[in-house]
């Protein structure tokens, strides 16, 4: 992911020819604060703007990351909050536009017939795989249904 230049003093330019300085180019928004006109113009409300959406976000990918192994949208919640974020901080602009790059070349990717027949055939071996150690299991052991237990 290239965030700028090597050389000190050069303006950086973002992957994909869209440039920092609020310049729109290939059909994204330009990186930058999302910020109203009269916050950017005064640095202090600039600055705690810039603080109340980073701790926003914060608690927003901390929730994400406490409904990664409880029940709840994990991961929906953490995109959420580094969304937050991209209304403010660049890397996070960034972070967010790669991650969405490779995720329609992952779905891209998914579509592709080769792939999907591999996918179909290597699930469908599983499930063979899954019915013939149930059938051991219950040829080994049989079934007994809870109602019908003996010898408690």
């Amino acid at each position: 992911m290239n965030t700028g230049s090597n050389e000190p003093g050069e303006v950086a330019v973002a992957t994909g020819g869209v440039e920092v300085d609020d310049v729109k180019g290939d059909g994204e928004q330009g990186l930058g604060s999302r910020a109203p006109e009269f916050v950017k113009a005064r640095r202090m409300l600039h600055l705690s703007w810039q603080v109340g959406v980073f701790i926003i976000g914060l608690a927003i990918v901390v929730a994400g990351i406490i409904m990664l192994p409880l029940p709840g949208p994990g991961w929906v919640v953490i995109f959420g909050g580094m969304a937050v974020w991209a209304t403010e901080f660049v890397w996070a602009q960034l972070v967010l536009r790669w991650t969405k790059r490779k995720v329609t070349e992952a779905a891209q990717k998914a579509l592709d017939p080769k792939v999907r027949r591999r996918n179909i055939i290597l699930t469908t071996i599983g499930l063979l795989i899954m019915a013939v150690l149930v059938g051991i299991y219950v040829w080994k052991f049989g079934i007994a249904m809870p109602w019908s237990i003996k010898n408690q």
